[in-house]
């Protein structure tokens, strides 16, 4: 289940509107996450987030904008996730995970209304842990691809979405090699 182009464009912003975006390119893929660390820091039964390229969130500009702050919470990994959240509203507008910060998972319930829409998920993961009144039958019967943990990357993504993914790794070693550098300096 592909990710399409009509998730191009997509809008979203806080609840307090400090922080609008909008995503430059479709998202690399949408996952469904039903891991306990998600259930707790959401408050909810599961998050669903996109992936993209971080280069492909674009802050829009307005009068009252902010920067998004960075909150670091533990994750399953062990590595922390941040969480970039309004500093006015607290709302989590995306997370950066195990230290990638060239990668975004941009909370779907932040898109506006007319992006919030075109939005489903590619994948449920972790679907072990789901809370026992979720029903995927539907989702199964969409097309959506479930599993207990997480999954195999090149069985389910698309071609062009895993060569995005290497080319964002490949800058993530240019960056790496840069901040060496200038260390070195």
């Amino acid at each position: 289940m592909p990710v399409t182009d009509d998730l191009r464009s997509l809008r979203g912003h806080c609840t307090c509107k400090a922080i609008s975006y909008t995503l430059l390119n479709t998202p690399l893929i949408v996952h469904c996450c039903h891991c306990t660390y998600c259930q707790r820091e959401t408050g909810s039964a599961f998050v669903l987030n996109m992936q993209i390229e971080t280069s492909a969130v674009a802050q829009i500009a307005t009068k009252e904008a902010t920067e998004p702050t960075l909150v670091e919470t533990p994750s399953a990994s062990g590595t922390p996730q941040l969480i970039a959240r309004c500093p006015k509203c607290w709302v989590a507008l995306y997370s950066h995970y195990g230290g990638n910060m060239a990668s975004a998972f941009v909370r779907v319930g932040t898109l506006d209304d007319e992006s919030r829409h075109r939005v489903k998920p590619n994948v449920h993961i972790f679907t072990s842990t789901k809370a026992e009144w979720v029903d995927l039958k539907s989702e199964v019967e969409r097309g959506a691809k479930v599993f207990d943990e997480f999954y195999e990357r090149e069985k389910i993504w698309s071609k062009s979405a895993l060569a995005r993914r290497e080319k964002m790794l490949k800058s993530m070693v240019v960056e790496s090699d840069k901040d060496e550098e200038e260390e070195d300096e």
